[in-house]
């Protein structure tokens, strides 16, 4: 049997076993990468290591560069414990084609692997920070990883206390990445880029807003040089944007049974204390895109020869706003939230069924691409085709609607909401649009945690759920009525949709197909056909 881990990279059964292993000297990466790290990434899930560590792995392997990633984690330290450093920080990455084939590769690139806890790993971060050899901080820690309020817009507990402790004792994560560039600017105000990796717009005004705002409440307070602050907001310092798209579902059942077969041992995912799935091996699909703003004061990789797209500030949001707004994140999010109802657990299969698939067909093509931001380094119709024929369909990629319905709250507004404001912008009639207000009151109807056969299913992770909850615990399938009083609270919340639903002419559509969709058993169904046209088709 093969085992991951270093000592046994150089047997000849990987290449039996149809696994690529990698053709440089991982020890001197290291070694390098020890004395002049150059990038630092927060965030060790599967999205790292499955897109920014395998794009570094191909650099390496091209000679393009000579220097690893560190990784820490600051969330949940059983994945660095269990996965990591009992596979000396080397991964298995499986890219599952549309074609059913699949590559496996050991991803190498990893040089270091540490916790954000304050002790020797912290004090190795700090060294970290303090090295004019550092170029990026890069970060894969989802949205959440950034927000300092709670839902009624206060501060969390753990936050106030860090403004009142400084940066010497600060717990909270978006502190100890502040502290960490307090480290870097008493070593001499030297660059850095600090890129948010993570799939929301404008990421990277994210990360600089909770980062200055700790900056500024120890300045105030005196628990800082001053100067700290400036320093943070001087060219030497960067906050770029990007767009990442890489779908990376939670390791597979049929995927860990592949590789034992091949005869690798010790495959089995963990599932940690703070519910984080994961698994030494990482399987992924072969498409992906990386879209970066170009600003690293420090310098940095050649990121071209990885097949990463550099551009300017303008280009990343157009192409952000062509992902997510059109051409992939609404019909991610159609598909969970029906998916859930009708009672799918992939995606792929959601893509066989005529109804579903004509559904994100039509949203994509007749109320999304006519008012679609069109970025000029890729074609938003050969993207979104690439997305319905190749992407969502495929039956190797095991990725689930219950997965994608996770913070449904948090995505509604970029992933609807701004395509209704570019239809009234353009002068269009909002009216015009029939799939997204269904999409809406598909969400409302999935909240009550009933699917289309009257069965309970469990509600996926949302930060709003029990606030939007109360408006509709007591609505049954079979009720009739407006339900205007138990929808307009949640329809006017701008939160929620980056806008009022009433004030854009789409409220009482929403709650008109709502009253559709809860009418009886097999209701979601049937409306479905109905605003699709299948019903017609019957």
């Amino acid at each position: 049997m093969l085992k991951l881990c270093l000592d046994e990279l150089s047997r000849r059964e990987w290449e039996t076993a149809g696994v690529a292993v990698p053709s440089f000297s991982v020890e001197r990466m290291r070694e390098k990468t020890k004395k002049e790290p150059k990038w630092i990434h927060f965030g060790a899930g599967n999205i790292f290591r499955a897109f920014p560590c395998a794009v570094l792995q191909e650099m390496l392997e091209k000679g393009a560069e000579d220097s690893g990633v560190i990784v820490a984690e600051g969330f949940d330290r059983e994945i660095i414990e269990k996965i990591y450093r009992p596979h000396d920080d080397l991964s298995l990455l499986v890219t599952l084609k549309s074609d059913g084939t699949a590559e496996k590769k050991i991803i190498a690139s990893v040089a270091e692997s540490l916790t954000m806890e304050r002790n020797e790993n912290f004090a190795r971060l700090q060294e970290i920070f303090q090295s004019p050899s550092l170029q990026l901080a890069s970060f894969t820690i989802t949205e959440k990883g950034y927000w300092l309020r709670d839902g009624e817009g206060k501060w969390f507990a753990q936050v106030e206390t860090d403004f009142a402790g400084g940066p010497a004792c600060c717990e909270s994560y978006m502190g100890k990445i502040t502290a960490l560039c307090y480290t870097r600017y008493l070593a001499g105000e030297l660059p850095l880029s600090l890129v948010s990796m993570d799939n929301f717009s404008h990421n990277g005004d994210k990360l600089q807003e909770a980062v200055l705002t700790f900056a500024r409440e120890w300045e105030e307070r005196g628990l800082v040089k001053a100067g700290f602050l400036a320093y943070l907001q001087c060219p030497r310092i960067a906050f770029p944007w990007t767009m990442i798209d890489k779908i990376t579902p939670r390791p597979d059942q049929k995927v860990e049974e592949m590789l034992q077969d091949c005869g690798i041992e010790g495959m089995t995912p963990v599932v940690t204390g703070r519910h984080t799935y994961i698994a030494p091996f990482v399987n992924a699909e072969a498409c992906q895109y990386l879209v970066i703003e170009d600003r690293f004061p420090a310098g940095r990789p050649d990121f071209e020869q990885g097949g990463l797209i550099l551009t300017d500030r303008e280009t990343v949001d157009k192409t952000e706003r062509m992902k997510v707004c059109t051409c992939l994140n609404p019909l991610h999010t159609a598909l969970a939230v029906f998916g859930c109802l009708l009672g799918f657990t992939r995606i792929c299969d959601e893509m066989q069924d005529p109804v579903l698939r004509k559904l994100v067909t039509d949203l994509g093509n007749q109320e999304g691409l006519p008012v679609v931001v069109d970025p000029g380094i890729l074609d938003p119709r050969q993207f979104l085709n690439e997305v319905l024929q190749q992407r969502l369909p495929n039956p190797f990629l095991p990725d689930s609607p219950q997965r994608i319905a996770t913070d449904t709250s948090q995505k509604l507004a970029i992933r609807f909401g701004e395509t209704i404001k570019s239809w009234i912008e353009q002068g269009r009639e909002p009216d015009q649009l029939r799939l997204i207000p269904l999409i809406f009151a598909g969400w409302c109807r999935y909240l009550m945690g009933i699917d289309d056969q009257g069965e309970p299913f469990s509600v996926s992770p949302d930060p709003l759920y029990q606030e939007v909850y109360l408006h509709i615990e007591n609505i049954r399938l079979g009720d009739t009525g407006s339900f205007s009083a138990e929808l307009s609270p949640i329809l006017r919340n701008t939160r929620i949709f980056g806008l009022d639903l009433y004030e854009a002419g789409l409220g009482q559509r929403t709650e008109a197909l709502f009253a559709e969709l809860v009418a009886e058993k097999g209701a979601v169904r049937k409306t479905l056909e109905k605003y699709t046209g299948m019903q017609e088709e019957k």
